[in-house]
């Protein structure tokens, strides 16, 4: 059984705490690395959503008898949205498999100003590889579920009014997923077993999915993505921190923040 707990107002207070962190000047340096992954990302795949949206709409307006014209609107909407939400996912999942280390880095520092404690010190050539490997490991729990998932939605959606409940779904599982995608750095810098984060998560299951669908959202606006990242591990470092774990936070670190 899912249990409902946590609070999704923690999520807006640690993404708003994570995004006030981040401009601190020792913390800039940290970010700049993943900037500029996110910019480059950012022309690649705005280039290929706009081809293929044209493309697809292409497609879809040949298809359609002509009687049934006036569904073109509707069609495009529904386009849209499947491809910014394709477009919103691709540009989180793949800027952090190549940022994973600069992430890692962001965590650690976020966690040791708010807490004044760091997580156990490890070499960087046994840092580097280890987290890659968790990227990958997250990578394939998302494809193989998402799989699964994308198999039950198809079948939903030859149910009439059940069908409706597609969209909510897929937004359900956007945000489970980037929750997960971003807590899973201060974790992972604590070794905390994946399997164990994802049940953390689920006990704070209504702050997880609202934390992980304001970041879902973010990653869906152009332009806005690009600074999504640095935000997204600052404020999940925060949540992880606070909610998760139930460790205090240093008052003194966030006096600068109230000013």
């Amino acid at each position: 059984m899912i249990k409902i707990n946590g609070s999704p107002i923690s999520a807006p207070e640690a993404l708003t705490l994570g995004f006030r962190l981040v401009l601190q000047p020792d913390l800039r340096v940290f970010i700049l690395v993943p900037l500029l992954i996110n910019l480059v990302l950012f022309f690649i795949l705005t280039a290929w959503l706009l081809h293929e949206f044209g493309l697809l709409m292409d497609g879809l307006m040949g298809w359609l008898p002509g009687w049934l014209s006036f569904l073109g609107s509707i069609l495009w909407l529904i386009a849209a949205f499947l491809l910014i939400f394709v477009y919103g996912y691709s540009f989180s999942i793949i800027s952090n498999l190549i940022a994973a280390p600069f992430n890692g880095f962001l965590a650690e520092r976020i966690e040791v100003k708010l807490t004044g404690v760091a997580p156990p010190p490890e070499p960087l050539s046994a840092m580097i590889p280890r987290t890659l490997a968790r990227e990958l490991l997250k990578l394939w729990y998302f494809i193989s579920r998402g799989l699964l998932l994308m198999i039950g939605l198809l079948v939903l959606s030859f149910i009439p009014i059940l069908q409706l409940l597609t969209p909510l779904i897929a937004a359900l599982w956007g945000a489970w997923c980037m929750a997960i995608q971003y807590t899973d750095y201060p974790a992972d810098n604590h070794k905390t077993p994946f399997k164990q984060l994802r049940g953390q998560l689920m006990d704070q299951s209504m702050g997880s999915f609202s934390l992980g669908g304001l970041i879902m959202l973010g990653s869906m606006i152009p332009l806005v993505n690009i600074f999504v990242t640095p935000i997204a591990v600052a404020g999940a470092t925060v949540f992880w921190l606070r909610d998760i774990n139930g460790r205090p936070l240093n008052p003194e670190a966030l006096l600068p923040l109230k000013r």
